[in-house]
């Protein structure tokens, strides 16, 4: 049996939910903090958590895009860590090396693990529950707190979601960069420049 190369799998995953997790880290954070520190309600809001849970889609694609794109978030954080010390796969860093994307992202990566991990999860159990599963109401705000830090208080919420989503667009912005795909193509060479 092949063994599979995470690294190479990591990096094609990524491009694919880059947009869609930019979309929802961004909105999920502008609902969050709209709401506790600039006083937005209502319609004005509520765009931000259509565009943060693919309401766009139709309510019934809604629960298959939160769960996707959770999927998608998952399988980067296990990819992710197979690359890293944990598991003895971690390239040696050059000693003297500059910081770079690469440098930045591994150092990044390790510090939003933990708090994208528990929002992801609690973020994909909120929605497929309340949406397939019929899961009470009271159920589901267990989860959905969790999702949003409000175990943390009214004061340490918004900053946490902040943080969260400020983490991954970080990881996601660093990440992009080493692969290439910015990178300024070398023009060809003819045999006449020859």
């Amino acid at each position: 049996m092949a063994s599979i190369n995470f690294r190479k799998l990591h990096r094609q995953v990524a491009p694919i939910i880059f947009i869609p997790l930019l979309l929802s880290a961004i909105t999920g954070v502008a609902y969050r903090l709209g709401e506790d520190w600039f006083g937005i309600e209502g319609d004005a809001a509520e765009i931000f958590m259509v565009i943060h849970q693919g309401s766009y889609l139709g309510k019934e694609l809604r629960p298959f895009y939160v769960l996707l794109l959770a999927l998608g978030v998952i399988g980067l954080i296990v990819t992710g860590l197979t690359m890293t010390k944990f598991f003895g796969r971690a390239r040696p860093e050059r000693p003297g090396a500059k910081l770079d994307f690469r440098k930045v992202h591994r150092i990044a990566a390790p510090i939003i693990l933990l708090p994208l991990t528990v929002s992801t999860v609690t973020g994909v159990i909120y929605r497929v529950g309340r949406s397939w599963f019929k899961m009470p109401k009271e159920v589901g705000e267990v989860f959905l707190n969790i999702h949003q830090g409000e175990y943390l208080g009214d004061f340490l919420m918004p900053i946490y979601v902040f943080l969260v989503g400020l983490g991954v667009i970080f990881l996601l912005v660093t990440g992009i960069n080493m692969t290439g795909i910015f990178r300024k193509r070398r023009p060809q060479t003819t045999e006449e420049d020859s």
